[in-house]
């Protein structure tokens, strides 16, 4: 879905200060970038900017706001931070979500081929970048990256009054660089640079070849959300890149290097459910539905594990923060399925829950506030035992979520691509 549909009314679109950059595109040519400016006459994310935080300040008589959500009980109540996952044009969309109790939001191909080639509201900005002779990959990023910056800026305040915990805009590196490590950096390096934003988190995948690249970034300072983590084994990889990318830093003040860890849910049910089915017993048909929390929940407690201990509390002195649990593909695949189920188990402290629009009108319609993360743990791991005993190897399980998940992402760019060259070459045609 482009848009943001029911959740919120349409407003105008603006644009930031020009920039002089250039990007490595995914086939590892340096091009040169100049994000695009536009005339100060059209609604500018910096007065909207200035609405929101006037109107998020406004409280009845004991402090609290005039409009709690659920959003905003489960933040204050139980530490979970609800994410948007979803961003187009016109970006002041989201500024009623905010105001709901959206405290950030994630982004990715996917999100961006369907918002650019299904809109209008990139035509202008488009057009212009045509006219100026720019190529179709270069013209790609900077639509992407004026809708990051925009975005930064409406969650600014959130950043600032959490000095610097919350309110992140993530943008991801090219998907064509999910097995080149030394592309990913160059290129999340680039990304850092051009966004030039303190709430940005520049996405990398968590393939086996991008691992090496989080520490290295992480190293870099440059606060990083490690996407597409659908094991335990490599969640495990995930975070020790960031333990030693902070130890590495070299810096002796680590507060502002910030991480998430994408850990994917639904996808896992879609996924393993269908082997249960082939495999048919009764025992295993009974457990169709519930892979994905349990080991969501196991995540979890292996994250309290990690973030423990000698070496963790040496990395806190310096300032470190954690590397908060992140929960993607929220929403439910199956429709039998509650259509809160990979929100409501997984509440719980230090974590994010990125949503889409189908499960954050759930959430905000009916959903749960109370700390579910880990409740019923032991029945976690029974689970989680229970599939491996049917012959159902986590490894491969994760193994095929990732090649999928980064083909999905790689499809989605190569069609949006094909889809502006498209449109630039119906431009040139009419100009002649």
């Amino acid at each position: 879905m482009a848009t943001i549909s029911k959740l919120v009314a349409s407003s105008s679109s603006s644009s930031l200060r020009p920039a002089d950059r250039g990007v490595l595109v995914g086939s590892g040519r340096f091009v040169p970038v100049r994000t695009v400016a536009v005339s100060s006459a059209r609604l500018s994310v910096r007065s909207d900017q200035r609405q929101l935080r006037s109107f998020v300040v406004r409280s009845t008589g004991n402090g609290a706001p005039t409009s709690k959500t659920t959003l905003h009980d489960l933040y204050e109540q139980e530490g979970q931070s609800p994410w948007y996952d979803n961003l187009c044009r016109p970006v002041t969309d989201l500024i009623p979500l905010i105001t709901k109790g959206v405290r950030g939001v994630t982004s990715n191909p996917t999100i961006f081929q369907k918002a650019i080639s299904s809109s209008s509201a990139y035509d202008e900005q488009f057009k212009q970048l045509v006219s100026a002779g720019k190529d179709i990959e270069s013209t790609y990023w900077e639509l992407v990256i004026k809708d990051i910056q925009d975005a930064c800026e409406l969650f600014k305040p959130i950043y600032d009054s959490t000095d610097g915990a919350d309110g992140y805009v993530s943008v991801e590196v090219s998907p064509l660089l999910a097995e080149d490590a030394a592309g990913t950096v160059a290129a999340a390096k680039w990304l850092h640079k051009v966004v030039d934003r303190e709430n940005v988190y520049i996405k990398i995948p968590a393939t086996a070849d991008c691992v090496p690249a989080i520490k290295e970034v992480i190293g870099n300072g440059i606060s990083v959300n490690v996407t597409l983590i659908f094991s335990l084994a490599r969640y495990e990889a995930v975070i020790d890149a960031y333990l030693d990318g902070l130890e590495a830093s070299g810096l002796s003040d680590l507060s502002r290097v910030m991480s998430v860890a994408s850990f994917f849910v639904s996808r896992v049910d879609s996924l393993v459910d269908k082997m249960l089915e082939k495999i048919g017993t009764p025992e295993a048909l009974n457990i169709r539905g519930k892979a994905a929390v349990a080991q969501a929940k196991l995540a979890y407690k292996l994250y309290q594990k990690k973030f423990s201990g000698p070496r963790w509390e040496a990395l806190v002195k310096k300032g470190a923060k954690k590397q908060r649990l992140l929960w993607a593909s929220t929403s439910v695949k199956n429709p039998a399925y509650p259509d809160t189920l990979y929100v409501d188990p997984l509440i719980g402290p230090d974590t994010v829950s990125t949503m889409p629009d189908q499960a954050l009108e759930a959430v905000l319609d009916h959903g749960t506030v109370s700390r579910t993360i880990d409740q019923n743990v032991s029945d976690a791991e029974g689970v989680y035992n229970a599939l491996e005993k049917y012959g159902i190897s986590w490894a491969q399980v994760g193994d095929q979520l990732e090649l999928e998940g980064v083909d999905s992402f790689k499809k989605s760019f190569d069609s949006l691509i094909e889809s502006l060259e498209g449109k630039s070459n119906a431009l040139k045609a009419t100009s002649v």
